[in-house]
């Protein structure tokens, strides 16, 4: 019988952030070479977890666009020749850890690119058609997803299993990284996940899981560290878009909150997939962009940043085709600097036991306030989450210093404020 495996959170993972790098449209260059540049510009900002999308070889066979998915993986053993060679990823994963930073890489368990071995090898590893042909992904009521240029696995296969978890062993000893984002981990039996992480737990114990999913057993179940918030991110967008308020927050973090008691949640204006699919978190949000960027680095939860959002970067990536960033000025790092380094050192916003919880204050339809607090440290952060001046009366005397203007803020209890459109006060004390 497989015993569930040990979610102790990571020490070093207390007051994480995490930066995902889309390494093919970072630079011209788009290798690992050249995205190293960047590292200690990162490293200034209070990056301290990157998170690298797919390293893998790309399969040609029914490839989408140019260039392909990187989720089409061709051989989990191999580097794609496009971003450099095996010694560049190793120089890369060493410089990470030289700057006393973190690395997880991107795992793609659900399915592989058409020219992956197993296709000629062991076809019994794949889901196949009534003609017996190997099947692309399909949703549950056997109709396309319109994943064409990947082949779906068969979790029942035993042999498979053991060949995915090899693969994933080789990388965690042979690359010497930190942790894993498992895409599409909803897709993958949970009983998968229980064996699995409790095997890549044995070798380091103090890995960091992430999982491209809502699911709460996956935390509940001791299998992962990290999930994501969808639903909450959704929300986001509709209230910037005044089609829902405030509530919905609350109704989320009051029904989420009570499902799981280990773990937690990363929280995001954007990522890979809502950049290229959906729009840029500017696209999307408008002026509340930089607002909902609050709101996700003072929950209580991990922050993820989406390459680019420090210059920012109000189009969208091209998925399939070369498609450069175009850094120029990093005009927010400033805004995401005094945010993490905040994260950093004050210990009401630390993740998951190390933090302090969410409690609401100044009941409004439009201002979104809350404190954190944790021994003597204090966080109380003000959002207006609405395109119209608003008047609020807190119910909460607060004092502290303002991160973005230095200010010594002193709030009496039903004192009356206002707020600009969707402007926020980060008011602390330690």
């Amino acid at each position: 019988m497989t015993q569930e495996p040990n979610n102790e959170w990571p020490a070093w993972a207390k007051n994480i952030n995490i930066y995902e790098v889309n390494i093919r449209q970072y630079t011209e260059e788009g290798t690992f070479n050249a995205f190293s540049q960047h590292l200690h510009r990162l490293k200034k900002m209070g990056v301290n977890v990157l998170w690298l999308m797919p390293i893998f070889p790309i399969s040609l066979t029914k490839r989408k666009g140019i260039l392909g998915s990187y989720y089409a993986v061709s051989d989990y053993r191999k580097i794609n020749p496009e971003f450099g060679t095996i010694t560049d990823f190793l120089n890369l994963v060493n410089a990470i850890h030289a700057l006393e930073m973190r690395v997880i890489i991107d795992w793609v368990p659900n399915h592989t690119g058409w020219d992956h071995p197993w296709i000629q090898t062991q076809k019994e590893f794949y889901k196949l058609t009534q003609d017996g042909e190997v099947s692309e992904p399909l949703d549950n009521e056997n109709r396309s997803l319109n994943w064409h240029d990947v082949a779906a696995l068969n979790y029942d296969n035993k042999a498979m299993r053991e060949s995915m978890i090899n693969d994933m062993l080789y990388c965690l000893n042979e690359y010497k990284i930190d942790g894993f984002r498992q895409d599409m981990a909803m897709l993958v039996p949970l009983d998968f996940w229980q064996e699995a992480n409790q095997r890549l737990r044995s070798v380091k114990p103090d890995l960091l899981l992430l999982a491209e999913s809502e699911d709460a057993a996956h935390l509940e179940k001791g299998l992962f560290n990290l999930v994501y918030s969808w639903s909450l991110h959704h929300h986001f967008t509709a209230i910037a878009q005044g089609k829902q308020d405030i509530s919905v927050i609350d109704h989320w973090l009051k029904t989420q909150s009570t499902q799981f008691s280990k773990g937690t949640y990363i929280f995001f204006t954007s990522n890979h997939d809502e950049n290229s699919w959906s729009g840029s978190e500017i696209e999307r949000l408008g002026e509340a962009y930089k607002a909902f960027a609050i709101l996700t680095m003072t929950l209580d939860g991990v922050p993820l940043i989406y390459t680019g959002q420090e210059e920012p970067m109000p189009q969208r990536l091209e998925f399939f085709e070369k498609d450069c960033v175009d850094f120029k000025d990093y005009a927010l790092s400033e805004f995401y600097r005094k945010m993490l380094h905040l994260k950093h050192q004050n210990k009401a916003l630390w993740n998951e036991i190390y933090g302090g919880r969410i409690r609401r204050i100044i009941p409004h339809k439009y201002i979104f306030a809350f404190q954190r607090i944790k021994e003597h440290y204090n966080v109380t952060v003000i959002i207006n989450l609405s395109n119209q001046l608003q008047y609020y009366t807190s119910d909460t005397e607060i004092t502290g210093n303002e991160l973005f203007t230095a200010q010594v803020i002193q709030i009496p209890k039903d004192d009356k404020q206002t707020l600009k459109p969707w402007s926020y006060l980060v008011i602390h004390s330690s």
